[in-house]
């Protein structure tokens, strides 16, 4: 009897198994990456020496899950229910998080000396909002080296300004963590009242807000800030960064300090000094950081429904902030403009702005809003607690700014959950959640035009 195998093998293909591999997205790479993390950060924080009282699960899954986010939201006090130890992994997280983990790994791959390959320059690439494969290097580089400058700069006069209040030792550490905290976005606090303490202190208030501010920019922005040092060579992305950060935090000052002048819960009996600062301080906050040196749940309902879109807006691409970001809101404002002036092209500074990107922005924008809806509707069923609270809770959460009306520590377990998922939705981004849910796929087929009535 013949062994008929031989014959069929031509007719048998198959991959060899060393080939294989798991086609995975650049966003799903990322969403894993951070899923890890904040696992990673959960078992650190649940381990016995990391905390000064019992912490279950849940607990410890949202509290690193706000660290690696960046957003500074907590159901247990930082500074009293974590030991040291405990403190110095939710700064290690936020550290990690603030700057993203795929810098880490660009940076360690080339101090190694190996090469990036096309997938990984992908993955790279769409963690650090960059359109130039080319780009990612130089970017992930310059990140580190920025931060490592700038925080450095912070700790130094933070702990100049702390030593003779704290002593050295504590007055280092606060400076430490407050300083990653502030330049990193994430606005955890050793304290329970945030910096409200510090509210007429000029010192904490400008390094603190200085801090936040530079890391809200965006690295771009920076480094094209370093480059070219000069207004008119600057990129217009820069220009436009800069120029609305100055008009948004300036309108928003004013505005703030003229809501709250009277209200005798927050600045009514402050002096002009220290009403200035403290509306400073809750003006440039929101877009970024998530300290504050005021009660918000003391402050007018004007000044939350202000706090809140201050929050979606957020601050620069490539930065340590959230939100739909200050890019994607100005095209959007442009976009506006141009149709209300019959213009066929959306124009900023002299210069165009393809369709294509004003697509992105009005769908990023859809879907924050989409899930800011869904997750206001459910907050509100599942928790009993006024309705600005829940909108505060969950703006803040999907903006990870990690401002709160005092909620935060009296939500339910499915609460707890929903927030957890806003706080990881933000931090990917909702463009790159849509994508890691549904992968989309080029259509080849061009359909006839037609026209829906709008408005």
């Amino acid at each position: 009897m013949k062994n008929w195998l031989p014959q069929y093998l031509p007719y048998i293909r198959r991959r060899p198994l060393s080939s294989r591999t798991l086609a995975l997205s650049p966003p799903t790479v990322l969403a894993l990456g951070f899923a890890g993390l904040i696992l990673l950060g959960a078992l650190l924080l649940s381990l016995p020496a990391a905390t000064t009282a019992p912490l279950n699960l849940l607990q410890a899954l949202f509290t690193a899950t706000s660290a690696v986010t960046v957003t500074g939201l907590v159901v247990v006090d930082t500074g009293t229910h974590f030991t040291l130890f405990g403190q110095l992994v939710i700064a290690a997280l936020i550290q990690a998080g603030g700057l993203g983990f795929m810098t880490f790994a660009v940076v360690a791959v080339i101090s190694l000396g190996a090469k990036i390959g096309l997938t990984q320059q992908k993955i790279a690439q769409e963690a650090m909002s960059q359109t130039s494969l080319a780009q990612v290097v130089q970017i992930a580089k310059a990140v580190l080296l920025y931060s490592v400058v700038i925080e450095l700069a912070g700790i130094l006069l933070l702990t100049l300004t702390w030593y003779r209040e704290l002593g050295l030792a504590t007055a280092s550490w606060h400076a430490v963590f407050y300083t990653i905290s502030a330049f990193n976005n994430a606005g955890f606090a050793l304290s329970s009242s945030s910096l409200m303490p510090y509210a007429g202190n000029i010192a904490v208030n400008m390094i603190i807000s200085s801090l936040f501010i530079i890391g809200g920019i965006g690295f771009t922005v920076l480094i094209d800030l370093k480059k070219q040092q000069r207004w008119r060579l600057l990129s217009v992305n820069t220009r436009i960064v800069l120029l609305s950060t100055l008009i948004i935090n300036v309108i928003a000052f004013l505005l703030l300090w003229i809501l709250e002048a009277n209200n005798p819960a927050t600045l009514a009996n402050l002096s002009l000094k220290d009403q200035a600062l403290a509306a400073w301080f809750q003006a440039v906050t929101p877009r970024t950081a998530g300290f504050n040196t005021l009660d918000y749940s003391q402050m007018t309902d004007a000044s939350n429904v202000l706090t809140l879109l201050l929050m979606f807006i957020g601050g620069g691409s490539l930065s340590t902030a959230s939100g739909i970001k200050l890019g994607t809101f100005v095209i959007l404002m442009m976009a506006t403009y141009a149709f209300l002036r019959r213009r066929d092209d959306v124009t900023l500074l002299r210069r165009t702005i393809p369709n294509a990107q004003v697509l992105k922005a009005l769908a990023l924008t859809f879907v924050s809003m989409a899930l800011v809806f869904i997750a206001i509707f459910v907050l509100t069923a599942l928790e009993k607690a006024p309705f600005l609270d829940i909108a505060f809770e969950a703006v803040s959460a999907l903006s990870t700014v990690g401002l709160s009306r005092g909620l935060t520590g009296n939500l339910s377990v499915p609460g707890q959950c929903v927030i957890i998922f806003l706080m990881i939705a933000g931090r990917l981004g909702p463009l790159t959640l849509a994508y890691f849910l549904a992968t989309p796929k080029q259509r080849k087929t061009r359909y006839a035009d037609t026209k829906i009535q709008v408005g």
